[in-house]
């Protein structure tokens, strides 16, 4: 079992759904995958926060196993995000953002950290991508997420950073916008010529796809009685993923299509609460007793042609 590097954002959000409201939850990008990959594998996380982040959420992740040494605390306030979202919960409508001490941000990963070989970079700018990247010392597997806003005002800083990453983590709209692609399979294929060997497209309530050398796998989503908040829900599934991967220590596609497995079942969870609520209340017992409801529902009968 080997430790994760994660590295991105640390937040507090408000938040209005058809569910409720409410103000400076937890969240953050670094946040939420940190929380899911602890409960597979200890956690080494790298951040920044203002001088106004709570003490009881800093002990809060410590208590999941996350190490926050290299979460960096400064004079200022912690990256601040509003929004709402309406009926298509798929939609984050964005009322105010404060970045804070983030604009600031550059992570710097010393020490034994720099050996860590499992490394997810959340989707903040391509150049602390790479940044990062130059720091670390010979990393076994680097999962890399990015964002539509990325793609389009940073695209050649972006390759450049794909081409040093396994894994990239993206969504149909992302990956077209790469790519140029507008069908999904040949999308896939394009962004492996790109670097990463390996593509996991998002597609939220539907589940994602996991695309390897020369192999396709599909996991549908957890079918869910209701979503409160869908915030965070791929950052919770990519640390998952991570974490998932890291406690094998193997890169099989057998262990990759678990953790995609692994990645939707907890995400599952994320969206059933307010921010980081959730999951932070999450446990192997319950991860377990969905697991078995989701294979009971995911089996797929031999068909008698």
């Amino acid at each position: 079992m080997s430790e994760v590097l994660i590295v991105g954002s640390v937040a507090y959000d408000g938040l209005k759904t058809p569910y409720g409201s409410k103000d400076r939850v937890l969240g953050g990008a670094a946040t939420y995958s940190s929380l899911a990959a602890s409960l597979f594998v200890p956690v080494k996380m790298v951040g920044v926060v203002g001088d106004d982040f709570k003490d009881s959420d800093l002990s809060m992740l410590k208590r999941h196993g996350i190490n926050t040494d290299l979460v960096i605390r400064e004079k200022g306030k912690t990256f601040y995000w509003k929004g709402y979202y309406e009926n298509d919960m798929a939609v984050a409508h964005t009322v105010k953002i404060d970045l804070g001490v983030f604009e600031r941000f550059d992570p710097h990963v010393t020490g034994l950290a720099r050996h860590i070989p499992f490394v997810f970079l959340a989707a903040i700018h391509p150049d602390l991508q790479m940044n990062v990247l130059r720091q670390m010392i010979r990393p076994k597997f680097v999962v890399l997420d990015t964002r539509d806003l990325w793609i389009n005002i940073t695209k050649p800083a972006l390759v450049k950073v794909l081409k040093k990453t396994d894994l990239v983590v993206v969504n149909d709209q992302e990956i077209r916008l790469l790519t140029g692609e507008m069908h999904l399979m040949k999308g896939a294929r394009a962004l492996q010529k790109m670097g990463p060997k390996t593509v996991i497209v998002k597609k939220g309530e539907h589940g994602a796809m996991l695309f390897g050398p020369g192999w396709t796998f599909l996991s549908p989503a957890v079918p869910l009685d209701y979503v409160i908040d869908p915030t965070g829900a791929g950052d919770t599934f990519a640390g998952a993923f991570i974490g998932h991967v890291a406690r094998s220590g193997k890169l099989t596609p057998d262990i990759l299509k678990q953790a995609v497995i692994a990645g939707n079942l907890v995400a599952s969870f994320t969206v059933q609460g307010f921010g980081t609520e959730t999951i932070a209340g999450l446990n192997k017992a319950k991860l377990k007793k969905r697991a078995a409801e989701y294979h009971r529902f995911a089996s797929i009968p031999k068909v008698n042609l």
